[in-house]
């Protein structure tokens, strides 16, 4: 009697308890479904100015509004000017700037000191390489991001000239290596670039299409100071051929490329067979290209450009993208547009309760991920 009891309290038991060989695994599809979460943070940098062009400091998160499309957009992240930046510092030392090399380090280390004590800075430069008995222009990543200021006098003293200009590879070098992975918190929204340079690449294996994507889907401010080299280089390209400064070959592909893709132009690439008037229309478009370029990347993500006509001009300039760089703010917003579809998405930022006359400057849009 006791058994049998036993027995069907046994048998109760294991009816009231789940039978688990009943529960279907979670597929691999379902098990995605359920843990996937998009955490795009789509990061834009501010810059608020008044009618006289002053920076406009100590604002709050409620004096901004952002629309992505025309679409009112819920503010997830902000940070004020206090914050710190990286900032990736990028010179030019293309074998034209030999003789100005130690100008170019004064320059720059002016602005390292004009930052201020919590911002991060790498140094890259131009350098020549030998591989395979062949010599080439490469860039010379001289220190990466560090807050650490005798560190980076050291590293910048360390720069040396190049026999071209790798410029493109060097954007490139940056956003790859730089500026690897994902900023930690205090530094979301706040990445630029500062490049002394004329904009004029003459040996890279990339395009400026490709920094310029990158550039722009990794929300990096981008500042220019614009050299004006051309007078130099023009003196230079006249003459005797084998005494001329010439063109790369890199250069003339990017001539015929840009300008006479699809035209049965006869396309040339032994210098000594372009006159002087052949010299300077193609020294003209590819110095018209770079200032299109630095413009439209400066434009899109919310800097500037700087021009200056001489390096001894460069400090000045240097000491103001160091005030602008300390007088952004950043917001950071999740698209509810939630297509993966590759398309440029328009951002629009609108100013609350500040004075007539105030301006905004920020980047002016980005493209979508793409599935």
């Amino acid at each position: 009697m006791f058994y049998r009891a036993l027995i069907a309290l046994t048998l109760f038991l294991m009816a009231t308890l789940p039978f688990t060989g009943q529960i279907p695994p979670i597929s691999k599809s379902d098990e995605d479904t359920v843990i996937r979460v998009d955490t795009d943070l789509v990061d834009v940098p501010i810059l608020v100015t008044d009618r006289s062009g002053k920076p406009v400091l100590n604002l709050k998160q409620k004096n901004f509004v952002i629309y992505e499309d025309n679409k009112r957009q819920e503010i997830a992240d902000f940070a004020a000017t206090g914050a710190p930046f990286e900032v990736a510092l990028l010179l030019d030392t293309s074998g034209s700037a030999r003789s100005e090399i130690d100008l170019i380090k004064r320059a720059a280390q002016t602005f390292i000191d004009s930052l201020r004590s919590g911002d991060r800075v790498s140094i890259t430069a131009f350098k020549t390489q030998v591989d395979g008995g062949r010599s080439m222009a490469v860039p010379d990543v001289l220190c990466n991001l560090t807050d650490d200021r005798p560190k980076l006098r050291s590293c910048l003293a360390k720069a040396s000239t190049s026999n071209g200009t790798p410029y493109y590879d060097s954007l490139l070098k940056i956003a790859g290596t730089v500026f690897e992975g994902e900023p930690k918190e205090q530094f979301r929204g706040r990445r630029a670039l500062v490049a002394l340079t004329d904009g004029v690449d003459s040996t890279s294996a990339s395009e400026f299409d490709e920094a310029r994507d990158v550039f722009e889907a990794a929300g990096i401010i981008s500042f220019f100071i614009k050299v004006d080299t051309r007078p130099f280089f023009e003196e230079s390209l006249l003459g005797d051929c084998e005494s001329a400064m010439r063109f790369s070959q890199a250069q003339l592909r990017r001539y015929y490329r840009k300008f006479y893709s699809g035209s049965n132009i006869e396309r040339v690439t032994n210098f000594c067979q372009l006159g002087d008037f052949e010299r300077m229309a193609i020294s003209k478009k590819l110095y018209d290209l770079a200032e299109l370029e630095m413009a439209a990347l400066a434009k899109k993500s919310g800097g500037r450009v700087f021009p200056v006509g001489e390096l001894n001009e460069a400090r000045s300039a240097f000491k103001s993208v160091a005030d602008e760089i300390g007088t952004k703010y950043s917001l950071g917003y999740y698209s509810t547009n939630e297509k993966r579809d590759g398309t440029f998405r328009r951002i629009k930022i609108e100013l609350r309760d500040l004075p007539h006359g105030s301006q905004v400057r920020a980047r002016e849009g980005y493209t979508a991920p793409s599935r």
